[in-house]
């Protein structure tokens, strides 16, 4: 990344929201303006087209904080995302401030943020909610199994020591159980421990199977987090969202991201959906890694994303919903299922 310069004052970010909000501050006609908040971005869907500004804030595996930050990331978002979405992600586009001291978009004057420019995909048209929804085909999967055996054959392998895989892995796993462990989260210790153990456990009694792996150079830059909410069927088949803040989150060894988006579809209710989309990649790609191998994947993630969905009990606004204690349940009992069937 370059060298970061301190971002300009006297604009806020709930300045800029407050701009973002409003239906005539866009190019295009926006008849209405919906404003969606995640933890790292503001996301505006307008009319055809969907405007995403990165907060600046600074975590643990990313640092937004300064202009030449955000807008560099908004860039790689562009060029990573456009491997899996080529006609999703038309571009940046700067927010200005112009010498009267109003904000536009895409307009004269100094550049004090930059946000991605992308079309609105049809929400129905996304995997999810095909598959609450019970519409989704077999030749869907099909066609992600295809997409996707393409992608990774193109991907250059990385050059990857087998070992320090394998310890990122262990690490994870430590940091899983030491953050669900908090008090702050109320779930059953003993069960957090046991699953942890037992993935640990696991990886060092498959080592053999994660260094062949390595070392048949399967180890590629993927996208580092396939999930069902991320694809779009139709008009025309399209993965978004990968993580373009880290690089090391992308390295990953396809059986694994293939095992997540399996696990994601399963945990809305599609196991042999899931199980379905491995098998065609099989046949498609020649690549069919030991069941234990997708299983400890399965479990791995899981673990993760019961991390991840705990953390918003951190947050006011989420903490007196059960929505995400919930969900960290679901996913520590998948993680438990699978870790079992790595025997």
């Amino acid at each position: 990344m370059p060298a970061t310069l301190p971002s300009l004052p006297g604009v806020t970010l709930e300045s800029k929201v407050a701009f973002l909000r409003h239906s005539g501050s866009y190019p295009e006609p926006a008849y209405r303006v919906e404003a969606l908040e995640t933890h790292m971005s503001w996301v505006f869907l307008a009319g055809a087209y969907v405007y995403k500004l990165k907060k600046p804030v600074c975590y643990e595996l990313l640092d937004f904080r300064t202009l030449e930050a955000r807008r560099f990331y908004c860039e790689e978002e562009v060029r990573l995302n456009r491997r899996l979405a080529a006609q999703v992600y038309l571009g940046t586009v700067p927010l200005t401030l112009d010498a009267h001291a109003h904000l536009q978009l895409d307009g004269r004057g100094t550049p004090i943020d930059w946000l991605v420019k992308m079309w609105r995909l049809p929400a129905r048209q996304m995997l999810d909610y095909a598959i609450v929804h019970q519409s989704v085909q077999d030749a869907d999967f099909e066609r992600v199994a295809v997409h996707l055996a393409a992608f990774y054959r193109a991907c250059e392998p990385v050059p990857t020591d087998p070992v320090r895989f394998r310890a990122r892995l262990q690490r994870q796993i430590e940091s899983n159980r030491q953050e669900l462990g908090l008090a702050l989260y109320r779930l059953p210790r003993a069960q957090v421990d046991a699953i942890c153990q037992a993935q640990a456990a696991a990886l060092e009694r498959m080592a053999g199977l994660f260094d062949a792996r390595v070392r048949a150079n399967r180890v590629i830059e993927g996208h580092g987090d396939l999930r069902p909410e991320h694809i779009c069927l139709r008009p025309h088949l399209a993965i978004i969202d990968c993580l373009e803040f880290s690089r090391e989150l992308r390295l990953v060894d396809p059986a694994d991201e293939l095992a997540f988006l399996a696990l994601e579809c399963e945990r809305l209710g599609a196991a042999a959906a899931g199980a379905t989309l491995l098998a065609r990649y099989g046949a498609l790609s020649g690549d069919v890694p030991d069941a234990r191998l997708v299983h400890f994947y399965q479990s791995y993630r899981a673990g993760m994303r019961a991390t991840i969905s705990a953390r918003h009990l951190q947050e006011e606004k989420f903490r007196y919903s059960p929505q995400w204690i919930k969900r960290t349940g679901q996913y520590l009992q998948l993680a438990d299922q699978h870790v079992g069937q790595c025997a």
